[in-house]
């Protein structure tokens, strides 16, 4: 009979928080605990969240709230960004034990082997005196065929929208030597894709006294054996360097496409998010490199309802994201953060304002996703088969991150494929296979 007790998982944010939680239950497992469904009763619920939105910390509540019900002899432990920024105000709700904040996350598990002996219940210090980045041990995010790579955590940008260096604190990078010994073990796993992730990756190398910055990991990490594609996360547009597009250029393993921390195309809104740029130099910076590399493709996040933001600076955004053309978007309408400079703001935008302008961004989005889908019928495209249905046909994402449905598949899953597209269902490539490639 088994006795193990049994842990299960919430996580909820970005890859990083993901990667992280990969790693925690990976560890776990290694001591003897039983991984089990967040759905089902479990002797120990340890939900990773977000504090991006207001709506990120609403739900993380939820959450921990419905963990103690599953199971009201648990013990229910909260960690990640909203643990760290919040820890006194999550310790008020009564169904939460332990609050564990992002600058003890990794202490996390040696935390649970003697829970039962811990008289505090919050284990959180001051993030910003993380001076270097924390190693996890290698138990890789891994989804469908691809494998994420932390890199970087932290910010040292403070836009003034933003809370999350207040739960991640300053940037601080990852060793070279470390994130290419992480790849080299997950290639004798036949991991073909691996998608580079952290906080602010354009950040990358600044705090290292090693001479290496984003590009130069990037140079490296195409070098070894093995690596067939390699994604880069979210960047923001000032730290698309002409070197930056010539590695892009070079590399046919760096794959055509982009997650833009795109945020606002208005001088003004720009200026009071604390952003060091200005609208020119997106559309200069994304128009460049789309004209240096083939089928290039840009997804972005974008904020509605900014303080201040009137008719004429929305429509500036509006049109610039138009002018440039994004295969995806992802709008999100403005929320106060504690802590943040926008909160003290007078001038908010009204509700109703925000929710129609999220609706036309929206609008947007499905004309622009169709219009760059379309442009891909009838050519040959590159995918990843992630997986076979029953039906027959495989799904998988393109170099340029357009999901595609290959009719009548033999590829195997894991395996490369040329497919040439030959229509388009609403924002699903349809494709029949050329053959593996060579």
């Amino acid at each position: 009979m088994n006795f193990n007790k049994k842990v299960a998982f919430y996580t909820l944010g970005c890859k990083v928080n993901q990667y992280e939680s990969e790693s925690l239950k990976n560890q776990l497992i290694k001591l003897g605990y039983d991984e089990e469904n967040f759905e089902n009763k479990a002797d120990i619920y340890i939900v990773n969240s977000c504090t991006v939105t207001s709506i990120a910390d609403k739900k993380t509540r939820n959450v921990l709230r419905r963990a103690k019900k599953l199971n009201p002899d648990s013990i229910v432990i909260v960690t990640g960004c909203y643990a760290q920024t919040n820890s006194k105000e999550l310790l008020e709700i009564e169904e939460i034990d332990f609050v564990v904040g992002n600058s003890n996350k990794s202490e996390l598990v040696n935390f649970i082997k003697d829970i039962e002996t811990k008289k505090t219940k919050i284990l959180s210090e001051d993030i910003f005196q993380e001076k270097a980045y924390e190693e996890y041990e290698f138990a890789t995010l891994r989804e469908m065929s691809r494998a994420y790579i932390k890199i970087q955590d932290g910010c040292n940008n403070f836009c003034s929208y933003c809370k999350i260096p207040f739960g991640r604190g300053k940037s601080r990078s990852r060793s070279l030597e470390s994130i290419c010994k992480e790849i080299e073990i997950l290639t004798k796993e036949e991991f073909k894709e691996f998608i580079i992730i952290g906080i602010n990756l354009g950040a990358y190398g600044e705090d290292l006294e090693a001479d290496v910055d984003l590009e130069k990991l990037l140079e490296t990490v195409v070098k070894i054996d093995g690596v067939e594609r390699v994604r880069i996360g979210s960047m923001y547009p000032d730290k698309i360097s002409d070197g930056f597009i010539e590695i892009m250029k070079n590399n046919s393993k760096l794959m055509p496409h982009l997650h833009i921390s795109l945020q606002s195309c208005d001088d003004t809104v720009l200026k009071r998010m604390r952003r060091h740029y200005g609208a020119s130099l997106i559309q200069e910076r994304l128009l460049k490199l789309r004209d240096n590399v083939e089928n290039m493709e840009y997804t972005a996040d974008v904020i509605v309802g900014f303080p201040g933001e009137t008719d004429e600076m929305f429509e500036n955004t509006h049109n610039l994201i138009k002018k440039i053309g994004f295969s995806d978007l992802h709008v999100f309408q403005y929320s106060d953060r504690e802590k943040t400079l926008a909160s003290t703001f007078t001038d908010k935008v009204d509700g109703n304002v925000k929710k129609q302008r999220a609706e036309k961004l929206e609008a947007l989005r499905k004309e622009m996703a169709e219009e760059r889908r379309k442009q891909y019928i009838g050519k040959e495209l590159e995918v990843l088969v992630e997986e076979i249905k029953e039906d027959g046909c495989s799904y998988g994402y393109s170099e340029n991150y357009l999901r595609v449905k290959t009719l009548d598949a033999v590829a195997d899953v894991n395996e490369l494929v040329k497919v040439e597209i030959s229509k388009l269902e609403k924002e699903l490539l349809i494709a029949n296979e050329k053959g593996q490639r060579d």
